[in-house]
């Protein structure tokens, strides 16, 4: 008995088929090249963006002393109108003698002088040596809006609240600074370390007075804030070791 094998052969049906598997595989490809694109473009910007806390700055500068005491006081002049005049006495003696012409006094020049309020004549300085700058912590606090004059002072900041700081830099050294900058560690949500703007040089004596606030506060006790001028290493100063300093405070959830 002979058996027949009857085999259908359908190569259209399985091309097209190899050909959709092919595409589809290519187009998942593209696809999934595409969203890396985007991910690497746009994701990173908008984390940042979310993550980043604003920081606020106000600051008040505040010239030498020795420049900001100075005063002028007018000099006075002596009137004459009314001044004696000079006179001889006759001699005793029988014979008459002539009296002398009068000499009328004449008036010096006006002068003024400076001096400063302590009473003591100011002597101009010419700068020497090295500047030294040095930051010391005011006070710590809130700001109640973005903007620095609301300013309040408190060891806590309240719930929806800026955190903020006062600080004064200040050149004790003998010499101007030259620009420099500060950068502040601040307790936010991610931690955040915030560099100023160029500074504007300072001469011997001179201070500038900040307020800092910043946003997206980091709830908890004894939350540092750590202020480090000249961080750059920009000044050439006496002492190095002033130049940073740490503040602690809490902050409400």
């Amino acid at each position: 008995m002979e058996t027949t094998t009857t085999i259908t052969h359908r190569p259209a049906r399985t091309v097209a088929v190899n050909t959709l598997a092919i595409v589809g595989f290519i187009a998942l490809v593209f696809i999934g090249i595409l969203l890396a694109i985007y991910a690497a473009r746009f994701v990173p910007t908008a984390i940042s963006r979310v993550g980043s806390a604003a920081v606020y700055l106000g600051s008040v500068f505040t010239p030498s002393e020795n420049e900001a005491d100075l005063v002028v006081v007018p000099g006075e002049s002596i009137p004459f109108e009314n001044a004696p005049v000079a006179t001889s006495t006759p001699a005793a003696t029988t014979t008459p003698v002539t009296p002398a012409k009068p000499v009328t006094p004449t008036a010096g020049p006006s002068t003024s002088t400076t001096y400063p309020v302590g009473g003591t004549v100011a002597v101009p300085q010419t700068p020497y040596g090295k500047a030294d700058l040095t930051v010391s912590v005011l006070s710590v606090g809130y700001l109640n809006s973005a903007d620095t004059s609301t300013y309040r002072v408190a060891s806590e900041v309240p719930d929806g609240k800026r955190g903020a700081i006062k600080f004064v830099v200040t050149n004790t050294g003998t010499n101007v600074t030259g620009s420099w900058k500060f950068k502040a560690e601040l307790p936010t949500s991610p931690s955040y370390t915030f560099t100023s703007p160029t500074q504007k040089s300072l001469n011997p004596g001179d201070k500038i007075e900040f307020v800092l606030g910043f946003d997206k506060t980091k709830d908890g006790n004894n939350r540092e804030i750590t202020i480090m001028v000249d961080s750059g290493k920009d000044v050439n100063e006496s002492n190095e070791n002033n130049n940073e300093v740490v503040k602690k405070i809490d902050i409400e959830g």
